[in-house]
């Protein structure tokens, strides 16, 4: 089969690797469209993302979805041609994480194109049977394999609580932030302001059922008179994230998604005060039949999301199309083509 290699950072190439055979309670999946994410740019430009280090070479991308085209020895609960998507995180399931519900915080966790585990910018991938999800037919292959940054918007709509009636501030507009504001609107959200730096994410914001939105660049959030009783902060900014949580209501909820520097200073007087829960979110647990659902029954819209489309032979391309075009959103890699 061809595959995708980052080989050090700058470097990828396009290789030819033997067909992986699936093991026990695992099925082998023909690879029909693979997402990318801002972690596999940052492993390409950097060749690491925080802790993680390429140190050898690495099958990049891990929004998948694909078809299955044969099953390991135990597997019974799937068949041959069945529409998948891939969940990329397989835990070790005996850890006391795994055994508290917890498994996206197992520390024996195997995720794609995570290193030293290979990704899906490939023809085939094995993956375990029981993080293969079946997806109905409504279903694209761009949304089956969108469900992975879905679920991250679910996880962290689901860490914040949100409910009927809140108000939710959204920092940050690239595709988590998308995906974040539709799945509050989802939870049943009142409203859902969205702040950015860039004019054309902030129409995209608005396309996707925004209430209200926010240019940065025009001033503190704090003076806007936007008021949140939950804040996802979505950018990674370290001086929006201290902006925002002044919007944040007595009683707020905070939760972190952007992955940006080490550190970051936030306002701990007003936190205090306050009484505002703030909180990491950290990939997702038991996430994908509701983000299925999500998308099955239009209340998030992934398709939308899909701006730029490449074959296997242009990931060095899809990884940096946002560099070219300001109005990118996500693109989707095609093993296949």
């Amino acid at each position: 089969m061809r595959a995708s290699v980052l080989r050090q950072a700058g470097e990828v190439r396009v290789e030819e690797r033997p067909v992986p055979e699936p093991g026990p309670g695992q099925v082998l999946v023909r690879v029909g469209a693979v997402g990318t994410c801002g972690s596999d740019t940052h492993y390409y430009e950097h060749g690491r993302v925080g802790p993680f280090v390429v140190r050898a070479p690495l099958v990049l991308g891990h929004e998948a979805m694909g078809t299955v085209v044969a099953c390991g020895p135990g597997v019974e609960d799937r068949v041959p041609g069945e529409r998948v998507s891939l969940e990329p995180g397989v835990p070790d399931g005996v850890c006391e994480q795994c055994r508290l519900g917890r498994y996206n915080l197992c520390p024996r966790m195997r995720f794609m194109a995570t290193p030293p585990v290979d990704g899906a910018f490939c023809e085939y991938v094995a993956c375990d049977a029981h993080f293969a999800h079946p997806v109905p037919d409504v279903l694209s292959d761009e949304a089956a394999a969108l469900l992975e940054p879905l679920s991250v918007g679910v996880w962290a709509c689901r860490k914040a609580r949100v409910g009927p009636g809140d108000r939710v501030l959204v920092t940050g507009a690239g595709p988590i932030g998308l995906v974040v504001a539709q799945t509050a609107r989802a939870f049943g959200a009142a409203e859902v302001t969205v702040s950015d730096v860039s004019g054309p994410r902030l129409a995209a914001a608005r396309r996707f059922g925004a209430t209200h939105t926010v240019d940065a660049r025009e001033g503190p959030l704090a003076g806007s008179g936007v008021r949140a009783h939950v804040l996802v902060e979505c950018s990674g900014a370290a001086p929006a994230a201290a902006d925002a949580v002044l919007a944040v209501e007595p009683a707020g909820r905070v939760v972190l998604v952007g992955m940006g520097g080490q550190e970051m200073t936030l306002p701990v007087s007003h936190v205090q005060n306050r009484e505002i829960e703030v909180t990491g979110t950290f990939r997702y647990a038991n996430t994908w039949p509701a983000a299925i659902g999500l998308a099955a029954s239009g209340a998030v819209d992934l398709d939308a999301l899909v701006t730029h489309r490449f074959g296997l032979a242009q990931v060095v391309e899809a990884l940096t199309v946002g560099r070219r075009d300001p109005e990118a959103l996500k693109a989707v890699v095609y093993p296949g083509r």
